[in-house]
């Protein structure tokens, strides 16, 4: 049977693929249909010529197949194909190059084409063939992606919001210019980094976007983020934190922070992205709001003058104590004062005068008394402590030591003037049954009977019962 082989025309004919071949004196012997339909150049125009060259270059000029015949010639594949040329590395002495050829189609075309020696039977090149491939398909493909991945960066870089990026690997691939200004953290030195912990705190550690990546759970988060993170409401997989760091601006910033994986389109974690806004304007003027709340709340239960609390106040506290006392059947005793003798202050050194006089006692009653202890202007000139923990005995015993250090205080209306003051004091002790009304009355019961028995003494009245 004879044996059947294919020529190289039917070879290179037949091939899809655009070909052509020259012979070791740069003749073209082969210009495959392919290679008419991408170059445009009819195989009766080439074949038998040495202008293979015009179906690619404006003047003449070695391709890439010529430079494949001899030494000479190949070196200047450096020089005619600057950067486009490399050794394949799949076979040995065979160029590989891509390059844009503007007179293809309408808006010009990328081919990728390759060189191939052709020798005899004992090893020597006697012709070349070059293969043309359409790749600007690719070239769109890879040009779109690069837009898009251009795109992204603007957006991610122009964003007023501080942002950085993070690939699987932990390395900082994107960090803007807002990130740099509210972190203090230059692009330049972390981007290509595994460094991003920098930013934030002193030493090495997992940031959010991390933990985001290691695909932490909230358990996880907790060991680093305790008591300042959650779990986002929008999207699953995401956590959000607030927290304070005092290394950024010049008195340190709260930042609120949020990280959330990147994923591939086979839904695979690929990257975590983390974004940072800076509260601390918010946290200044919550702050300031709680402030004024609390100055707002202690003037409502302040007595302005005399600086204890009034008496609207006492009401909410002494329920507060009796309940207490009750519950645990702890000792409760109530002191009630009044300025022997006011109205004559008033009368004769003016209101003003007056006014000093209350202010002092207001004085001795905070020295004389614990830290548990309260003390309220009840009206007028009558002040009423609570004592809690605190049996009857006891509380004559500060009753005592208040009404003689206030004895004790010189009062100046001028200053050729000196006075004392004296005060009338009710003991009261909790018994149980008692009720506000019942514990101050006893109370104020004393401070009537000190009144008649002279004045500037103390009187406790013990529950009689019923």
């Amino acid at each position: 049977m004879m044996e059947h082989r294919l020529s190289l025309s039917q070879i290179v004919e037949g091939s899809p693929v655009a070909s052509f071949v020259i012979d070791c004196n740069h003749i073209v012997t082969h210009w495959n249909t392919a290679c008419e339909l991408i170059t445009g150049k009819k195989a009766f125009e080439m074949i038998g010529t040495k202008r293979q060259w015009e179906a690619f270059y404006p003047v003449e000029r070695p391709v890439l197949a010529d430079l494949m015949l001899d030494d000479a010639l190949k070196q200047n594949v450096d020089i005619l194909y600057k950067g486009k040329v490399q050794v394949t590395n799949n076979i040995c002495d065979v160029f590989e190059a891509e390059d844009f050829f503007s007179q293809y189609g309408e808006h010009g075309r990328w081919i990728y084409f390759t060189a191939t020696p052709i020798r005899d039977a004992c090893g020597k090149i006697v012709g070349a063939m070059e293969t043309l491939q359409d790749v600007s398909l690719r070239h769109e493909v890879e040009e779109a992606l690069q837009a898009s991945k251009a795109f992204l960066a603007q957006i991610v870089d122009g964003s007023s919001v501080a942002t950085f990026v993070i690939d699987r690997n932990h390395t900082v691939t994107h960090w803007n210019r807002a990130c740099e200004a509210l972190t203090g953290l230059a692009a330049k030195d972390v981007i290509g980094t595994q460094q991003q912990w920098r930013a934030f705190y002193p030493s090495e550690r997992p940031v959010m976007a991390d933990l985001i990546l290691n695909g932490a759970m909230a358990d996880d988060v907790d060991q680093f983020y305790h008591g300042k993170f959650r779990s986002s409401r929008l999207i699953d997989g995401v956590f959000e934190a607030e927290d304070f760091f005092a290394h950024f601006g010049a008195e340190g910033k709260w930042v609120f922070f949020t990280a959330a994986p990147l994923r591939d389109l086979d839904g695979k974690v690929v990257g975590a992205i983390e974004t940072l806004q800076d509260m601390n304007e918010r946290r200044l003027a919550e702050e300031a709001l709680k402030a004024s709340e609390a100055r707002y709340r202690d003037l409502s239960i302040t007595d302005g003058m005399t600086g204890l609390f009034n008496s609207r106040h006492f009401y909410e506290s002494i329920d507060k104590e009796l309940e207490r006392a009750r519950r645990y059947g702890r000792s409760l005793s109530l002191l009630l004062m009044d300025v022997d003798n006011f109205k004559k202050v008033n009368d004769l050194y003016g209101h003003l005068e007056g006014d000093k006089v209350l202010q002092s006692l207001a004085l001795v009653i905070r020295d004389c008394l614990r830290d548990m202890d309260s003390a309220y202007r009840y009206g007028g000139e009558e002040f009423i402590v609570i004592l809690p923990e605190t049996r009857s005995v006891d509380a004559i015993n500060v009753a005592e030591r208040l009404r003689q250090r206030f004895a004790d205080q010189i009062q100046r209306p001028s200053a050729e003037l000196a006075i004392h003051c004296t005060i009338s004091i009710g003991v009261s002790q909790f018994v149980v049954g008692d009720d506000a009304q019942s514990l101050v009355k006893r109370a104020d019961e004393g401070t009537y009977q000190a009144k008649h028995q002279g004045k500037n003494c103390v009187v406790w009245v013990e529950h009689k019962g019923i």
